[in-house]
């Protein structure tokens, strides 16, 4: 595996996990800034930085929305137990959600169910009818149930440079 051959098994070094703690917090800096931030000059840096994107610990850059402004407030939680877990029934369930913008993740997990899906939604309404229409028929899906979420506690990534 490629990432395991660029860091080993010790992982990121300080400057690496620099730059990523910098540009988690500001993903628009300049290499500039983040050289100096860092405490590298500009060459060594974007060539740290274009490295992290080849190996694809940094998978790309984008806008961090807010949900709630969005009207997006609704998230639910939902376990989903499939009737068929051979290979062929979980690839064409993983397919199928990938296309569903209001499954803002997806998780195989093993226990008691199969799958462990976060749904956002504008409302309790909406997610009903979601639930009914959608999830219920992804392929494979014999049993769901919902926990709602009452607050976000912590949803962000972090990584510490230590």
């Amino acid at each position: 595996m490629i990432l395991y051959e660029t860091f080993g098994r010790s992982g990121l070094d300080r400057a690496d996990r620099a730059i990523l703690v910098a540009l988690a917090r500001d993903g628009r800096m300049s290499v500039t800034d983040l050289a100096a931030e860092i405490g590298l000059s500009k060459s060594p840096t974007q060539a740290r930085l274009r490295r992290l994107e080849k190996v694809g610990i940094i998978q790309g850059y984008r806008a961090l929305l807010d949900p709630i402004a969005l009207g997006l407030d609704h998230v639910a939680f939902v376990e989903v137990r499939l009737e068929d877990t051979r290979e062929a029934a979980l690839s064409a369930f993983n397919a199928a959600v990938q296309g569903l913008p209001q499954i803002e993740q997806a998780h195989m997990i093993a226990g008691n169910f199969d799958y462990l899906l976060k749904v956002r939604c504008e409302n309790m309404s909406s997610y009903r009818e979601f639930l009914g229409k959608v999830i219920s028929s992804l392929p494979h899906v014999a049993a769901t149930s919902t926990y709602v979420a009452m607050e976000a506690v912590k949803e962000v990534m972090t990584i510490s440079e230590a």
